[in-house]
């Protein structure tokens, strides 16, 4: 399975580029990279815990800092570093070695993690939908699935969307047979369509749309989740031994990054101005702020489920894990691999404790009204 979060920090030529913001980040030393600056003085006894996060910092990831900011971690006695990560895929197969005692992954790279025999366990879901889709320009004749049909389609082989293009073809009834398909640099994808090299091409939203509207061309965004094809994005994800080990620590972990995550839901802004603060590297990179913003957006937008709004935020449905499960084997695991069992590789027992008001949730949805109704 290819990185969710591969586009996740690309960028046009204007305002911020994606080469800025990895030097950025490649400035700091790998387990700051992420934001793991110096912590402030620990209680004695303390935990030590180590987070890795599925790439670079950004927007969708920025309410792990503000945990960390706000004392959500220190006062449950846990003292938290937070590393970037190499890819969803990667930071799975880093959690199942130990190298990292949590991660924030997405769950495609999980499952797959769970399908290559890794010992994984998801025990919260952050993000409900990785923005799988078609991208095209705003004034593309291309409004529905079947008028892909003919036309030519970029595409990265290694991006997260990548394997799932002939799952969409499936349930959309498109004819592949008269659409060519173009590989392409993940650093000049969004060029290609903005200059009409191609018609469409296949994304990661939260990826790719940032880049066009950097580049001033609105962006209109098919989003595959229509047609069923979806899987949810960040999730808290442990070992198995881990959770059996110190279960409470587990749930700490959860609840604090859940408790982060509430409170940038509820105050955006003073997330944006926190994760500046922890990561001020960003602050000073060209656009760095504005691409957190968007980003940030975006993620939230993803949050704004049933499963969140109806139970909490953090729930799983089990149904949509079994789904994600079968799509990941069937287009994104290699012909060996051994389906993990979705009850076993997800769970509800922490899930419960961090919940939005109705109107909190009306204020994230004028909050993200304008990303809405391009991911919509």
């Amino acid at each position: 399975m290819p990185d969710e979060m591969h586009r996740s920090n690309a960028a046009g030529s204007k305002p911020f580029s994606r080469r800025s913001l990895l030097k950025a980040a490649a400035a700091l030393p790998v387990a700051a990279a992420a934001g793991g600056l110096a912590m402030p003085a620990i209680a004695q006894g303390a935990k030590t815990v180590k987070l890795t996060l599925p790439w670079l910092a950004n927007g969708s990831s920025l309410f792990t800092f503000v945990a960390k900011n706000q004392g959500y971690f220190k006062k449950r006695g846990i003292d938290i570093a937070i590393s970037r990560g190499f890819g969803s895929v990667a930071a799975a197969q880093a959690v199942g070695a130990g190298e990292f005692d949590y991660g924030f992954i997405f769950a495609g790279g999980t499952i797959l993690g769970a399908a290559r025999g890794l010992p994984l366990v998801a025990m919260a879901t952050l993000g409900y939908d990785s923005t799988m889709g078609m991208v095209v320009r705003a004034d593309s004749p291309i409004k529905a699935p079947k008028d892909l049909e003919g036309k030519k389609i970029g595409t990265v082989s290694t991006s997260a969307e990548a394997p799932y293009w002939p799952a969409y073809v499936r349930k959309t009834g498109i004819d592949p047979s008269g659409v060519s398909m173009v590989q392409m640099d993940a650093r000049v994808v969004e060029q290609s369509v903005v200059n009409k090299q191609v018609d469409a091409i296949t994304a990661i939203a939260t990826s790719s749309i940032p880049v066009m509207l950097a580049m001033k061309e609105p962006p209109r965004f098919m989003p595959w989740n229509a047609a069923g094809v979806s899987l949810y994005s960040g999730q808290v994800v442990t070992t198995q031994a881990n959770l059996a080990k110190d279960k409470e620590l587990s749930r700490a972990v959860t609840e604090a990054l859940t408790e982060g995550l509430a409170f940038a839901l509820k105050d955006p802004e003073a997330g944006i101005d926190i994760f500046m603060k922890e990561v001020p590297e960003l602050a000073v990179t060209k656009g760095g702020k504005e691409n957190a913003k968007i980003s940030q957006a975006m993620m939230h937008y993803t949050v704004m489920s049933k499963e969140a709004q109806t139970h909490s935020i953090g729930f799983t449905d089990m149904a949509k894990a079994a789904e994600m499960v079968d799509l990941v084997m069937e287009f994104g695991a290699p012909k060996d691999a051994k389906k993990p069992d979705a009850s076993t590789l997800f769970t509800n027992a922490f899930a419960g404790a961090v919940k939005l008001t109705p109107a909190e949730w009306d204020n994230v949805k004028k909050n993200v009204a304008e990303y809405a109704a391009i991911l919509g």
